[in-house]
């Protein structure tokens, strides 16, 4: 039988399977209402790159490149610019949840072709691990954007209430310093697979290293300029943990993880007893989860005789905006995400400080971002 045909036959069996792949270290906050708990010892062995890969990715005169998540394809841009030759294929596009997403017929199609395939790894994309694993039998090339993240030890690992660890936290992206983590490593396997173009990949790296560095301080100065205790965010599902361990917030999200996780009735309520006990006064919603659990924690929250409002804008979670957009590339995701909570926090009218952005880094955030 092909490996097309195997990997045909796999689809039908995806909702079953588990994704699996691999910043400053930071622990989660137990105060977070809802967390996941699945067994480490179920999950299907780690994928990972070949360190010095065999095939000529060029053999045909292209190279070829699948990437799964907005994410995947946005850094895949920008470290491969102006390199000849090569063709990069997303697979997700903008507001796409990757915690669901099955791939088609033609996204198998299109990985059985590639050289090298980028995925964002721990479990991000539940539904890619048998087409990954099947695909990793060959010569194909397949690497985890957060491989070099979890090797450094900059994963938030996830605990339930007896203390026991459960899964790793796949939105490492959330703090630029683990996104600085991948650039560098990303680019070592480009230069590697690719050798005659190692001077574009390890300039394009080193040019977007400073630019994320100049996001972090920008970021950091935003965010920190809420009183501490009042920094708080609350979400629909726990992807912000790295996002507010980068920039010192606490998280409480409904449900957990993963958004595969439904959030019942008691996670509702022991969200609204944490907005409560702590007069927490925003709520923020998620660009790629349906507002549903948050609009039925503000509903209860008013019902109890307290008043909270949502973010002035929706949050980026696990998928970015468009291409093209500011809120397509990944500094415009995290930017936009830091403005989104300091405006929020500016209407409940808590005295906050959003800094000149720098003229260095690009993309600069459109007018009608920066003066809401």
């Amino acid at each position: 039988m092909s490996l097309t045909i195997v990997l045909l036959f796999l689809v039908p069996l995806l909702a079953t399977a588990g994704g699996q792949g691999e910043g400053e270290p930071a622990s989660q906050n137990s105060d977070s209402p809802s967390t996941d708990t699945s067994d480490e010892a179920v999950l299907p062995p780690t994928l990972t790159y070949q360190q010095t890969p065999e095939v000529d990715v060029r053999e045909d005169g292209e190279f070829r490149i699948v990437a799964t998540t907005t994410q995947a394809g946005d850094i895949t841009r920008i470290l491969t610019a102006e390199v000849d030759d090569l063709v990069m294929t997303p697979l997700m596009g903008a507001g796409v949840d990757p915690h669901l997403y099955k791939p088609t017929e033609a996204d198998i199609s299109a990985m059985n072709r590639a050289d090298l395939i980028v995925y964002s790894g721990l479990h991000l994309e539940g539904q890619f691990d048998r087409v990954l694993q099947a695909l990793g039998e060959r010569d194909t090339v397949i690497y985890a954007l957060a491989s070099p993240v979890k090797r450094q030890g900059f994963i938030i690992g996830s605990f339930d209430e007896s203390g026991g660890r459960g899964s790793d936290d796949p939105h490492f992206w959330f703090d630029p310093r683990n996104w600085q983590v991948t650039v560098r490593d990303y680019a070592e396997l480009l230069s590697e697979t690719d050798p005659d173009n190692a001077a574009i990949y390890e300039s394009n790296a080193e040019e977007y290293v400073g630019q994320l560095g100049l996001l972090y301080d920008w970021a950091d100065m935003a965010m920190r300029s809420v009183p501490g205790t009042q920094r708080y965010l609350v979400t629909s599902h726990d992807g912000f943990q790295y996002f507010g361990a980068a920039f010192g917030w606490r998280m409480a999200a409904i449900q957990g993880i993963s958004t595969e996780d439904e959030a019942g009735v008691g996670d509702i309520q022991k969200t609204v007893d944490f907005v409560i006990e702590n007069e927490i006064p925003v709520l923020f919603v998620e660009s790629s989860i349906p507002p549903n659990t948050i609009e039925a924690v503000l509903e209860a929250i008013r019902a109890a005789g307290h008043e909270t409002r949502v973010g002035v804008r929706e949050m980026y979670g696990d998928a970015m905006g468009e291409v093209g957009a500011f809120g397509g590339t990944y500094v415009g995701m995290i930017a936009t995400n830091v403005l989104t909570v300091i405006q929020s926090f500016q209407e409940a009218d808590v005295d906050v400080t959003i800094p000149e952005w720098p003229a260095e880094l690009s993309p600069a955030p459109p007018e009608a971002l920066r003066t809401y």
